[in-house]
């Protein structure tokens, strides 16, 4: 898995390239508890993301709790079809929002 975080005016992009299961679900979570300690708000692009497991969704929700505990917010965008079902399928579409591009994610902190 490859991660990479991008600052905007916002929010901070967390880029995320590979599958997001119980091998590296704890990577990612790590990567986001130490970017919380500068920001509150995410944007989690999934454009390279085919895969996610019930571990990497426990990874989405424990990160977007957080960050509404701490006054923010973690949206993801660019889902790919896969991804999609299981967010769908496991109501995580009513828990976190989900932006079709990346600019609308990013729009929608400027809101």
């Amino acid at each position: 898995m490859k991660l990479n975080a991008k600052q905007i005016e916002n929010a901070v992009i967390i880029s995320i390239e590979g599958d997001l299961d119980a091998k590296n679900g704890p990577e990612l979570a790590q990567f986001f508890k130490d970017q919380m300690e500068d920001n509150k708000n995410f944007i989690a692009d999934f454009s390279k993301v085919e895969f996610i497991s019930s571990a990497g969704l426990r990874v989405l929700l424990g990160t977007v709790k957080e960050a509404r505990r701490q006054g923010g917010d973690l949206r993801l965008a660019a889902t790919q079809k896969n991804v999609d079902k299981v967010l769908t399928i496991s109501g995580f579409t009513r828990i976190i929002k989900i932006y079709k591009k990346l600019d609308e994610a990013i729009k929608s902190f400027s809101e």
